[in-house]
């Protein structure tokens, strides 16, 4: 086959480089990031559109497995290059792990196949995708092909799309068909990329493929609309009215923006190329021939039906072969019009590996004992600023990354619950919504805890946690109310807040641990760059969760300790702060005809040793409203008295509600004053130490490292031998990219000066 174009000497000779380059260009695109893009074909269709079977036409020789059903799950990339000395194709499969021995210019492995090796690996990949969960795979299947029947082009054949009918019976193909087209819209969503959009339908009007790439190609305009098994679609018309519309579809139907202003119509002949019985053609030459006689025989039956012959333009549209000669050209020209915004690509990314490979020998340079301690200071003192920046307020690192929102926060770091399980809803708590890290997560989660514990109730006393508490004196057998309530009330207290210190010990302790990962990232944007020294940062790390850990626990051990001498010995001054509002309780609770105002005060005096509340509670008893006490001898009130407390152990409302009263004033007491001294505590003992004694305790560590040997706090070797390997990747990586910028440049000054003489 001849080149599709005649070309002087110089313009083949710079044509030739340019698909050279290209195909190099392309196998790199992947570890360029995809940035430098090389223009190719990409083919799409759905499953039996006669997708694999046009790429084979097209190419000029058969390599997949073609038939129903799902026959491609990795799409393959085939770079095509004419060459009139292969009388047979010549294949090399391209792999980008590198682990075959052989290399070609761009660095990448390849290794010579055999065309039938080449169909038994592909049928063996789709093989083992079938079984595979994932079913499907990204990542392309390289071949380069060199061949006299080939055009020079670069096609990938993409997975058919599935068409899935309906139900939760068909979950699983449903599930297919959403991977699948997933996988094509991220192939042909480069605007470099040519999409060959396949339609088997005689009536246009059905979209099938074209719904799909219309969501990444809208307006059709880098989309070659194609329609295939023409043969089988000659017989369906009945008047040649129908297949002028099928030949030029109106605009209503048919927008003819699309790339080449209307559809290519192919056949390609059914059967394979092989020496078994089932093969119809025994050579690729035979398959050629077959595809073009194919052609004629279509442009034959279309005028047939028409009862008119074909014009020039119309003929140009029909088979295999003008659409290839039309693809080759417009990949010709998209070449020649990308060049010039390859080159700035390359050389930026030229000057990319150049900087990376300069800071590795760099780093290679100071793997000496004293710029590695200096290297570790400096860490060390780096590190120490970001959680002092942290801790104080910054918005540097992005809260949509490293911020959480309290029911996140409470997830991971726990919550305060009480003897009730009553948690704070997250409306109720303020900036509850926001993602929040460093000291505003901690003021938050402080905040939490005071409203949750300050809304903490006493729990139910019953009557027989009252009659219990009174026990046994040591020197008579009466009962003592107010001990009672003291036992009752500091048994409460310590099981109810005992709780909340372990909580908010953990919740401060997750928020400050995650201050590390924060710290390494602000560390990384800054461009102090410390990633290749992992080990460093791993003991730096554990270093500061040893330190925070150590400190929440030695706080929580003086939280728990104040609670116990709290809740072991009642002092009433501490205790009972408020009681004014204990008189209010019991006057509230306590009914006349159960216990006079005068009695109640005369118990409530005999509790505290006060003159003067003694006698404001009898200046109020002589104007009690109650009639009993008028008539009543002081004798018999103080042996009723004594026989309702000191002598009954039946305990009488008056008594209950007494001893209630008095629990609750003195959880209350112990409630306030723990809630002051935790927090206070915590402040002071856990968040403090962070900003006064971690930074000498992380220098004593890595003094203390420094002294047995530098591998335990570096780990040289493996670090060289990183970095080594590293340097030589780059190195690979700048020359292959330093090769194609000199390509790219040669051929940019060749097309310059053709069009100059032109």
């Amino acid at each position: 086959m001849a080149t599709p174009f005649p070309l002087e000497a110089d313009e083949g000779e710079a044509r030739e480089l340019l698909y050279e380059a290209y195909n190099e260009l392309h196998a790199l695109a992947s570890e360029l990031g995809g940035a430098a893009a090389a223009p190719a074909v990409v083919v799409v269709g759905h499953q039996t559109d006669g997708k694999s079977a046009l790429v084979e036409a097209l190419m000029g020789f058969q390599f997949n497995h073609v038939g129903g059903g799902t026959k491609t799950r990795r799409p393959v990339a085939l770079h095509l290059r004419f060459n009139p000395r292969c009388d047979e194709p010549q294949c090399r499969l391209l792999s980008a792990t590198g682990d075959a021995e052989e290399h070609d210019e761009a660095g990448v492995a390849a290794r010579p196949m055999p065309l039938a090796d080449i169909q038994a690996y592909i049928e063996a990949e789709n093989l083992r995708l079938e079984n595979d969960p994932c079913q499907f795979s990204e990542k392309e299947i390289i071949i380069k092909v060199e061949y006299k029947h080939s055009p020079n082009l670069t096609i990938i054949d993409t997975p058919g799309l599935i068409l899935p009918a309906p139900g939760r019976k068909n979950r699983v193909l449903q599930s297919q068909a959403s991977a699948v087209e997933s996988l094509v819209r991220a192939k042909i969503q480069h605007k470099e990329t040519i999409i060959l959009c396949l339609e088997d339908c005689s009536d246009w009007s059905n979209a099938t493929t074209r719904r799909v790439v219309m969501q990444v190609d809208p307006d059709l305009a880098r989309t070659v609309l194609v329609s295939t098994k023409l043969d089988t679609k000659i017989p369906q018309f009945a008047r040649p009215s129908d297949v002028e519309v099928f030949l030029h579809p109106p605009n209503c139907v048919l927008d003819v923006s699309l790339l080449g202003d209307s559809p290519f119509f192919t056949s390609v002949p059914s059967g394979r190329v092989g020496s078994c019985h089932e093969a119809v053609f025994r050579s690729n030459g035979e398959f050629k021939k077959a595809i073009l006689s194919r052609e004629l025989e279509d442009i034959a039956s279309i005028e047939d039906k028409l009862g008119r012959s074909l014009t020039t333009m119309e003929k140009d549209r029909i088979g295999v072969g003008n659409l290839r000669l039309y693809l080759e050209e417009l990949l010709q020209k998209r070449y020649i019009k990308s060049v010039p915004l390859i080159i700035p690509l390359l050389e930026k990314q030229h000057r990319n590996t150049t900087s990376k490979l300069r800071e590795i020998s760099h780093e290679l340079s100071d793997l000496d004992e004293t710029k590695l301690k200096e290297k570790a200071q400096l860490f060390h003192d780096t590190f120490l600023t970001k959680l002092s920046l942290l801790l104080k307020g910054m918005v540097v690192a992005p809260p949509d990354k490293f911020g959480e929102t309290l029911v996140n926060e409470r997830i991971n770091g726990g919550t305060f619950t009480g003897s009730e399980n009553f948690q704070l809803p997250n409306k109720m708590m303020p900036n509850g919504g926001m993602r929040l890290y460093g000291g505003a997560q901690y003021h938050r989660a402080m905040a939490e805890f005071r409203l949750v514990v300050g809304s903490t109730r006493c729990p139910p006393i019953t009557r027989d946690e009252i009659v219990n508490a009174c026990g046994v004196e040591d020197i008579h057998d009466g009962t003592n109310y107010s001990r009672t309530a003291c036992v009752i009330a500091v048994a409460k207290a310590r099981d109810t807040f005992e709780p909340f210190l372990d909580q908010l010990g953990f919740r401060l302790l997750y928020i400050l641990k995650r201050l590390i990962p924060i710290s390494v990232y602000l560390l990384e944007k800054d461009g102090e760059h410390f990633s290749s020294h992992e080990v460093l940062i791993r003991r730096v790390q554990e270093a500061f969760k040893r330190f925070v850990e150590s400190t929440e626990q030695s706080c929580r051990q003086r939280c728990m300790e104040d609670l116990e001498s709290t809740t072991r010995y009642v002092t009433w001054s501490l205790h009972n702060k408020n009681r004014a509002g204990l008189r209010h309780f019991l006057d509230s609770f306590v009914a006349p005809e159960q216990l006079s105002v005068n009695t109640l005060n005369e118990r409530f005096s005999g509790l505290n040793d006060n003159k003067q509340d003694k006698a404001k509670g009898d200046s109020k008893s002589n104007h009690s409203p109650d009639t009993n006490s008028s008539t009543a001898m002081p004798e018999t009130r103080l042996v009723d008295l004594l026989d309702s407390t000191l002598w009954n152990r039946r305990l009488v409302p008056s008594s209950e509600r007494l001893v209630y009263a008095l629990v609750h004033q003195i959880f209350h007491g112990i409630k306030e004053h723990f809630l002051v001294t935790t927090e206070l505590k915590f402040n002071c003992f856990l968040l403090m130490p962070i900003v006064d004694k971690l930074p000498a305790l992380l220098r004593q560590d890595l003094e203390s490292a420094f002294e047995e040997e530098l591998d335990s706090i570096f780990d040289v070797t493996q670090l060289r031998q990183s970095l080594g390997q590293k340097k030589r990747e780059l190195e690979i990586e700048l020359k292959r990219i330093k090769r194609l910028k000199e390509k790219f440049g040669e051929i940019n000054k060749k097309l310059n000066s053709l069009q100059v003489r032109q």
